[in-house]
């Protein structure tokens, strides 16, 4: 197998509909906010990208925003793809995509649907991609009487499927139920068949970040696409069965030398869009 890249420590607009013309060869950025917030969250990484390459277009799309990003994953998936495409087709060499948390499984979709995306760089900021099971300070605002232990009696069933989280909540303890009612994360890892993965294939990269720090991505390591068994053990991504049966395309992209891991501690989970550290050690070359 071969080993991914790592990295170790070390009033604008905000959805901005320009004319898809790259400006000084730089290709257009487009962002995709995660759960609980929305644009206004990445006036910081808008100032990052133009400092280091001035005149980008970044767009940061402007929908289901705050408590509306608790809608269905697929319908969120539709919404964003719409606009994806608008933007798409007046950037003829291709764009970037940079996606944070719940955005990161957003875009993951978007692109493994999309038969003619011409994204170049993938870029998933702190996003559960292998899924999430953790008691953090977001499960409590959803569900503030449960605990990870019981969520998945909300979760696994077709009322609980209506709430995003519990389209990537992936309790190991209850592998069976999850196979059976995750109309979402399931799907997604080729846990069930699909016909996606050439579309997948088509990113000149995959950029995985995420750290030990993060506070809300549980366990933090699915930011790399590692995730628990059933004692609660990291499995590591290169371990993992989608990933040794490259369902969706990962085990072939790695193989490529187009996997890069980008790790940093000390950033708690609202800070990765912010932190100039990270943009510069695991973004910046990225958006070019």
């Amino acid at each position: 197998m071969k080993t991914p890249q790592m990295i170790r420590d070390s009033p604008v607009p905000l959805l901005l509909l320009l004319t898809g013309v790259c400006i000084n060869g730089y290709k257009p950025v487009i962002i995709v906010h995660g759960l609980f917030d929305g644009p206004k969250e990445f006036k910081t990484m808008f100032r990052y990208i133009n400092k280091v390459h001035p005149g980008t277009e970044v767009k940061v799309i402007d929908l289901y925003d705050n408590l509306s990003s608790l809608k269905p994953m697929w319908m969120q998936v539709q919404g964003f793809s719409k606009a994806f495409d608008d933007i798409v087709q007046k950037a003829p060499d291709g764009v970037h995509l940079l996606c944070f948390s719940q955005g990161g499984l957003i875009c993951r979709a978007l692109l493994s649907m999309a038969p003619d995306h011409k994204v170049h760089t993938f870029i998933s900021l702190s996003s559960p991609q292998a899924g999430q099971y953790g008691n953090t300070e977001y499960l409590k605002r959803v569900f503030p009487d449960f605990v990870k232990k019981t969520v998945f009696r909300i979760c696994y069933n077709r009322v609980g499927q209506k709430v995003s989280i519990c389209d990537y909540w992936n309790d190991p303890h209850h592998r069976s139920r999850y196979l059976q009612s995750n109309s979402f994360l399931a799907l997604l890892n080729g846990d069930r068949p699909h016909a996606w993965r050439e579309n997948f294939l088509r990113i000149k990269k995959l950029v995985l970040i995420g750290g030990p720090d993060d506070g809300v991505i549980t366990p933090w390591q699915s930011s790399h696409f590692g995730f628990y068994d059933s004692n609660e053990t990291i499995v590591e991504m290169g371990n993992q069965e989608f990933y040794r049966n490259d369902t969706f395309g990962l085990k072939t992209l790695n193989a490529r030398g187009d996997v890069s891991m980008c790790l940093h501690s000390g950033v708690k989970h609202v800070q990765w869009h912010s932190n100039y550290t990270v943009f510069r050690s695991c973004i910046e070359k990225w958006l070019t």
